[in-house]
């Protein structure tokens, strides 16, 4: 790989100068990318790449140390090399990233810390020798500190150092500033924090597969890079909201991961999974599941949070919320009957109040509106006005589009039988349990998704699609049904069959309506980061929609930002996000397919907004009126 920037060029003149560079190389192929999106996306690996070069080829984990050595671009090759054979020799790998064209090389290393630094030491002072013996230098880029000062004496002679230490001596005569660095430097492996670290498995929460179920490693994942303290909004990212709008470390996903570590450690935090110290850092992460997908070392705080949470309350007395919020599909089934009631009680401040209260709710937020009839009150029983030769699909309607917005999934009825779909719906058992995972009742959600799986599943064998509306919920299939369940085989099968609407309806040969609606549209977070949202990017364009994308949490996240303690931190969310995007652009209709990022805006600035299946079946309708 080659990327390379041509500077102060036109567009055109940029593009010219890179199809010469190509042509005077050996390459055997070649890309040229003018700037814009694609560019952006492919500079982005450069960016991320401190990040990416924490796990291997292998996908294990790497670490820090021998990142920062520089020798004369002439000697590259030899060194990267020397550097390659070195780590052959060891036993280790590790994948090299940086700044080639000045010398300047990083990488960072799978040294078995978990045993200690005896690897490490001997590798790094090994590798000083081999930067030494090509001219180079430890440090090309940054400083010594208390990584490469103890091999300082490969690049300097016992003359420099004393004067080193005479200089220090004059200003600090004491050693109270930074002892230890450059001058009389500690052991380069005195400090490592991941040899103490506690071994912790997954037992009855999540699986942490992707770490082969060792939690030590999955907290690892972090080593600090600290893109989660960026404010990336602008180039199309969501993590991580709470720091966004705090800017305090511990609110940064970096913040919490080495939170955990240090429960790992047992040294200044001692109570396990129920210390205050984790609580504190998890409290305000609102498990958007963005920084699983953005940050360059997948880790993932939702999964933490959601952990966090079932090991200290299983078989105790839980939050108010968890009760309340946490079994929201339950009580929403309950309040069916009561509907009109419900809505009285939403409409007169006092009793709306004292609701919000008895659920452990901020009594700032508004009750939902019910419905007269949910969707299930009402669903055919066979759902007649597809095509049953078309595509076999199962309309899966979760319990907030049943009980609080069922024109969504009758309007998606009309999408799918427009697209010529053969098309059942899913028995109103059916539930993902996000609810319950979001809150830490995993043992729970668990029974709920296996019920789920009876449910859908013989659907899926007999060849149909499964359709989701809610995209959290859609998510929770994708992803947390994986690792809720990993022992059953089915939830791999279930999995790999439910799509979003747009990831079905671009999978297949049909013509969308065409319409011309000015869209700002807010992605819901598990949307962006478990299923991605270039499918329905795909399909507004087919329609002809002018969108605006607003990346970045909503900051309602499910039950996160009704409870008590949040809404403060969820409003300022919504003002950097969402809300300034809409008062900046009020021409343009809101559509996000989250219940979440619906109520949200209309809590916060009374602003309407639509699904997509709503945009898609407006569009038919207007279709159809206007045929001959």
């Amino acid at each position: 790989w080659l990327m390379a920037e041509v500077g102060g060029a036109t567009s055109q003149e940029a593009v010219e100068a890179a199809h010469k560079l190509v042509a005077a190389s050996s390459s055997a192929d070649a890309v040229v990318l003018p700037t814009g999106p694609e560019a952006a996306r492919l500079w982005q690996i450069r960016a991320d790449g401190a990040g990416l070069a924490g796990r291997t080829a292998d996908d294990t984990q790497a670490w820090p140390g021998w990142e920062d050595s520089a020798v004369p671009p002439a000697r590259l090759g030899d060194y990267l090399r020397g550097l390659q054979a070195l780590m052959a020799e060891e036993g280790v790998s590790g994948l090299a990233y940086g700044h080639f064209g000045d010398g300047c090389v990083h990488v960072r290393i799978d040294f078995p810390l978990e045993a200690g630094g005896a690897l490490m030491r001997r590798f790094l002072r090994r590798a000083a020798a081999l930067a030494a013996e090509h001219g180079g230098s430890l440090s090309g880029e940054h400083g010594d500190g208390r990584a490469r000062s103890e091999l300082l004496p490969t690049m300097f002679g016992p003359k420099a150092l004393r004067a080193m230490e005479a200089f220090k001596a004059l200003l600090d005569p004491e050693d109270l500033m930074n002892p230890g660095v450059v001058v009389r430097p500690a052991p380069l492996d005195a400090d490592l924090r991941r040899p103490q670290a506690l071994q912790l498995r997954a037992t009855d929460g999540f699986a942490f597969a992707h770490d082969g179920g060792n939690i030590t490693e999955s907290v690892h994942r972090c080593v600090g890079v600290g893109k989660c303290r960026a404010d990336l909004r602008a180039q199309g990212g969501f993590m991580c909201p709470s720091y966004t709008a705090t800017r305090n470390e511990k609110d940064s996903t970096r913040g919490r991961a080495r939170t955990l570590q240090e429960m790992l450690n047992g040294g200044v935090v001692t109570g396990g999974w129920s210390s205050p110290e984790v609580h504190e850092a998890l409290d305000l992460c609102l498990s958007c599941k963005a920084c699983a997908n953005d940050c360059p070392t997948g880790i993932d705080m939702a999964t933490f949070k959601s952990e966090a949470l079932h090991q200290t309350y299983k078989g105790r007395l839980r939050p108010l919320s968890h009760y309340t919020l946490g079994r929201l599909p339950q009580w929403l089934k309950l309040a069916a009957p009561l509907a009109p009631l419900v809505n009285l009680v939403s409409r007169v401040p006092v009793l709306r109040r004292a609701m919000m209260a008895m659920m452990g709710a901020d009594t700032r937020r508004s009750l939902p509106s019910l419905p007269r009839r949910p969707f299930r009150w009402s669903r055919p029983a066979k759902s007649g006005g597809g095509k049953t030769d078309g595509h076999k699909v199962l309309l899966w309607v979760d319990s907030f589009s049943d009980a609080m917005a069922p024109d969504i999934p009758r309007d998606a009825l009309e999408v799918l039988f427009s697209a010529g779909c053969d098309v059942e719906i899913a028995a109103p058992g059916a539930c993902c349990g996000l609810t319950l995972v979001s809150t830490g009742q995993l043992t729970a959600a668990k029974a709920k998704l296996r019920k789920t799986l009876d449910l859908l599943l013989p659907h899926v064998r007999d060849g149909r699609t499964v359709i989701g509306l809610e995209p959290s919920c859609t998510a929770t299939l994708r992803s947390d049904l994986l690792e809720l369940l990993p022992d059953d085989p089915r939830a791999a099968e279930l999995s790999r069959s439910v799509k979003t609407v747009a990831e079905f309806l671009t999978s297949i040969d049909w013509t969308p309506p065409r319409t011309a609606r000015k869209l700002l549209v807010q992605p819901h977070c598990h949307h962006h980061s478990v299923m991605g949202y270039g499918a329905d990017q795909a399909l507004l364009k087919a329609m002809g929609c002018d969108v605006e994308i607003s990346a970045g949490c909503c900051g309602l996240a499910g039950n996160f930002g009704m409870e008590k303690g949040h809404y403060e931190l969820s409003e300022a969310i919504a003002q950097g996000g969402i809300l300034a995007k809409a008062s900046a652009g009020p021409d343009r209709e809101v559509l996000a397919d989250g219940f979440s990022c619906r109520t949200q805006v209309r809590d916060l600035a009374g602003l309407d907004s639509r699904h997509l299946v709503q945009i898609i079946a407006e569009a038919l309708r207007r279709g159809s009126a206007s045929s001959p």
